[in-house]
């Protein structure tokens, strides 16, 4: 295959994933049900500043795009449970491999710009 197109087929399938991943949230929403199933409450808890608005587009999204799994359990209140499916369970290496590239390139952990600067 020609190094060009191999490269643009590359840079297309990367487009493709942020469109699906897309901002921040979708990654720390991953990262909790990487965990086990969770509740809609509970991933809010321990997402402290997502809004509930926010929350709810992006489990919508990832649901749409087969990465989470909504299921409804019929209680009084009705109970929602979110999971990963096979997709996204998939995910998890990626964002392993982005954690390692972190650790090894990203600033240390503490430290602060203005630091850095003195």
């Amino acid at each position: 295959m020609d190094p060009i197109s191999n490269e643009e087929e590359c840079m297309a399938s990367v487009e493709e994933a942020l469109q699906i991943f897309g901002g921040k949230w979708s990654f720390l929403v991953l990262r909790q049900l990487f965990k086990g199933p969770q509740r809609f409450n509970q991933l809010r808890r321990s997402l402290d500043h997502i809004s509930t608005k926010s929350l709810t587009d992006i489990l919508r999204h990832l649901e749409e795009h087969e990465i989470i799994r909504r299921q409804v359990f019929p209680t009084v209140p009705v109970t929602v449970e979110y999971s990963l499916t096979d997709k996204g369970k998939d995910f998890q290496t990626i964002l392993v491999e982005m954690g390692n590239w972190a650790r090894k390139w990203g600033k240390p952990r503490g430290s602060d710009l203005s630091e850095q600067r003195e």
